[in-house]
């Protein structure tokens, strides 16, 4: 259309320009420029119109959008309002579907946990089924079997760990009774194998004399067959025998019964093959010449039994699971062996054969946890078996010990030539310082002691003992031959049980051994006092003291406790003595007794510590000798100078006469003391010793007389210038002060101190010196170290 427009517009265009061009007058120009306004105004009042209908075009156009917007608005409105009940209806919907999830989760979690508690309810029936069958035994052992146990385990820990349920007391009871069932059969299939393969072995021992190889075969290669199957069943019963882990000590599990069952019967089983073989050994061995011999038989027939003991722990191993019962099994199979030793103990006599026994039992079949370190629980303990036997050696060596003690010790009675002192000091010369060995023998035979009449029982005559013994050297035996018999026999006695008894047995023993010799040492001592002198019994017993002491210290005695009781007799004697004086009645007395201890006991110890007790008999031995020597060197000065002389020239001249008398004497005395000394004592440190002691004693006593001489009051003594020892001396009588005095007159102290340490010229040696030569540690030096200068020890 507007193409059109345009053209016609062109075209009178045109059409004007055509008449310009032809109008020849103004006129014409004026009338075609009249046309051309009315044409151009027609042109202009239709573009107008045309514009002006296009704007009404327009204007009906946009209210036709406007009512259309209006509407549109309107809908929008509308779904606007429709969305929010939408929305909020889905609002509404998502909150009950959360709700119904919500619900349907916790319906779930109570479906699964009740059909996680139906699942220990669910299996009753069927296991109670199973286990009822007819041939429910053929059902151990299987996989299933396995399963059904470890079900029925949690089903019984689920019911007790829910006692809240309504029928879990009644299902835990049910489930006990099928698990009881259960291991019943276990414990049924167990034994009717054990015995199954014990009948077929006894049946083919009886049938036939088999050697040892075959016999082996049987006894142990056949049991081995299945053993390994039959210890996996009867774990079954030993995983549910365990006591729970709160339980107490020594509570025992609830199947335990079940399980000692099993241990019972195939211990019952192994019993009846191997205890004939066993009895019938021995029966054997003890007919054979050599096991006469206790040790011997000791010896064959221990190793025997240990081999058998060996091969049933090997055994045991096989068929269970951990030791429990073997060495109740083990030791019946012992009892053989104990019904044929202990007759052997009792009736033996010879105490070195208890001890070569106790010592093949300690050092061969004992576990000793400080060398061997701990006990390896997979190794046969075979010390716990043979402990019965041990300990009968043990007390039968300890009745033996204690009956030579009381027979040969306690009682023993000397004949004249056991006192025959001091001729018998002509023997070869004893260490009287020279200890037993405290360590055993492992390497050195046996080297016999010298017998002693009367001491059978002590002589080394059994070659049984081997490396096992204790050994003395040659210069120890020389002194045990030469001393008093009970010395001798209670060393021996001590050397011989030292260690083949416990520690506190060998202590109070050794403790009444010592007591015991020492009691005979001092009665000796007194008959020899009075058979040959004073100086002879004791010397006599310083000499045994000292070796005694001597000895024992190898043998580590402790301590003893002191035997200890009430004596009840002061309490009596007490109310015997209130009621003869009226007053058992009387308050005040009964106060006054409670106050001062009068109703309490007395305690009395009985026994003396046995070297406390030897240290004393040894000091008092020691004062004696050396107090009585050097009171018979001084036996000539007066004891009452009052009563000396009764004028003044009678009395200087008694008491010059009584010193020199008494110089004399000690010099008389001294190659005596020496060569007394010498006779008993090989020792020089000890002899030099108690010659310092008797030095000092003779110093001592001649001190004690010139103090009284000194002392002496003006009327008998007149005074004289001078001072004695830094006091003033105020005699008459002459003094003899060194290069000042003539020899007849009193000595002073320091003069005949001096004087007499010259005379008695003792020579201690150094003790320094001493101590290195003594590295060997062979305590030779004991004795002669255990007193001091003066006598003390």
């Amino acid at each position: 259309m507007a193409s059109e427009g345009g053209e016609n517009l062109k075209s009178e265009q045109d059409a004007t320009l055509a008449q310009l061009e032809s109008a020849g007058t103004e006129l014409e120009l004026f009338q075609l420029s009249g046309d051309i306004d009315d044409v151009l105004l027609d042109a202009s009042l239709d573009e107008y119109q045309q514009y002006l209908d296009q704007l009404d075009a327009a204007s009906a156009h946009l209210d036709a959008l406007l009512a259309s917007t209006a509407a549109t608005l309107d809908e929008l409105s509308s779904i606007s309002a429709s969305f929010k009940s939408v929305s909020a209806q889905t609002k509404s919907f998502q909150a009950q579907s959360a709700s119904i999830l919500e619900e349907q989760r916790k319906s779930e979690i109570v479906a699964h946990q009740i059909a996680e508690n139906l699942r220990y309810y669910e299996p009753l029936e069927r296991i109670t089924r199973r286990l009822n069958a007819p041939q429910a035994g053929s059902f151990v052992g299987t996989k299933d079997f396995s399963d059904m146990l470890v079900t029925l385990d949690e089903c019984i820990d689920y019911m007790q760990t829910h006692p809240s349920h309504k029928e879990a007391e009644s299902y835990r009871s049910r489930y006990r009774l099928l698990l009881t069932r259960a291991l019943t059969l276990v414990r049924n299939t167990f034994m009717a194998a054990v015995r199954e393969t014990t009948t077929e072995v006894a049946g083919r021992i009886a049938a036939k004399q088999l050697n040892d190889t075959t016999m082996s075969a049987l006894l142990y290669t056949k049991f081995r067959v299945g053993a390994a199957e039959m210890k996996e069943l009867g774990l079954e019963i030993q995983k549910r025998a365990n006591p729970p882990a709160d339980a107490e000590p020594g509570t025992e599990g609830e199947y335990q019964s079940l399980m000692n069952e099993l241990h019972s019967s195939f211990a019952a089983c192994r019993g009846r093959l191997i205890l004939p073989i066993v009895q019938k050994r021995l029966t054997e061995t003890a007919q054979v010449p050599s096991s006469k011999d206790l040790v011997q038989f000791a010896r064959a027939s221990i190793g025997y039994i240990r081999g058998i003991c060996l091969d049933e722990f090997e055994l045991w191993s096989e068929w269970f699971h951990g030791y429990h019962g073997l060495y109740d099994f083990l030791e019946s199979i012992c009892e053989p062996l104990y019904d044929h030793l202990r007759p052997r103990i009792i009736h033996e006599n010879k105490l070195s054969k208890l001890c070569s026994l106790v010592t093949l039992l300690q050092t061969r079949y004992l576990h000793d946890e400080e060398e061997d370190g701990p006990t390896d629980l997979n190794q046969l303990d075979f010390s716990a078996l043979i402990q019965p036997a041990l300990e009968d050696a043990q007390t039968r060596l300890v009745f033996r010990a204690l009956a030579i003690l009381r027979e040969e010790i306690e009682m023993f009675r000397p004949k004249p030539e056991d006192l025959d002192y001091p001729r018998l000091t002509s023997a070869p010369p004893m260490s009287a310082t020279a200890p037993l060995s405290g360590r055993r023998s492992s390497r050195d035979a046996l080297t016999p002691l010298p017998k002693t009449p009367t001491t059978n029982d002590l002589d080394d005559d059994s070659g049984e003992e081997g490396s096992f013994s204790w050994t003395l050297a040659a210069s120890r035996r020389s002194a045990l031959k030469h001393c008093y018999p009970t010395l001798s026999r209670s060393l021996r006695l001590l050397s011989r049980i030292y260690r083949l008894v416990n520690s506190s047995v060998f202590d109070d023993l050794a403790h009444q051994i010592v007591h015991q010799t020492t009691l005979s040492l001092v009665t000796a001592s007194q008959q020899i006092s009075t058979k040959s002198s004073p100086v002879d019994g004791r010397l006599f017993l310083l000499k045994h003291l000292l070796l005694l002491k001597s000895q024992i210290v190898a043998f580590d005695i402790e301590y003893v406790t002191p035997d200890v009781s009430f004596d009840f007799s002061g309490v009596a004697s007490t109310f015997w003595e209130l009621r003869e004086r009226g007053g058992l009645f009387n308050p005040a007395s009964w106060m006054k007794l409670f106050s001062s201890g009068g109703l309490l006991p007395r305690v009395v110890e009985n026994m003396m510590d046995a070297k406390v007790e030897l240290d004393g008999q040894l000091r008092t031995a020691i004062n004696e000798f050396t107090a009585g020597f050097a009171a018979d060197m001084c036996k000539d000065l007066p004891k009452d100078l009052e009563k000396t002389g009764s004028r003044k020239g009678d009395r200087e001249s008694m008491l010059a006469e009584a010193v020199e008398k008494t110089r004399m004497r000690i010099e008389k005395e001294i190659p005596i003391l020496r060569a007394k000394l010498e006779q008993y004592l090989d020792d020089h440190r000890t002899r030099e010793t108690l010659v310092a002691a008797v030095e000092d004693q003779v110093v001592q006593i001649y001190e004690a007389f010139f103090d009284a001489y000194t002392s002496q009051p003006p009327g008998k003594a007149g005074t004289r210038d001078g001072r004695v020892n830094g006091a003033a001396a105020t005699v008459t009588t002459p003094i003899s002060r060194k290069g000042k005095s003539p020899e007849n007159a009193v000595w002073d102290l320091d003069t005949f101190a001096e004087w007499a340490e010259g005379l008695f010229n003792v020579a201690l040696p150094n003790v320094e010196e001493e101590e290195e030569e003594d590295v060997d540690g062979d305590g030779s030096r004991v004795a002669s170290r255990s007193f001091s200068r003066s006598g003390s020890l």
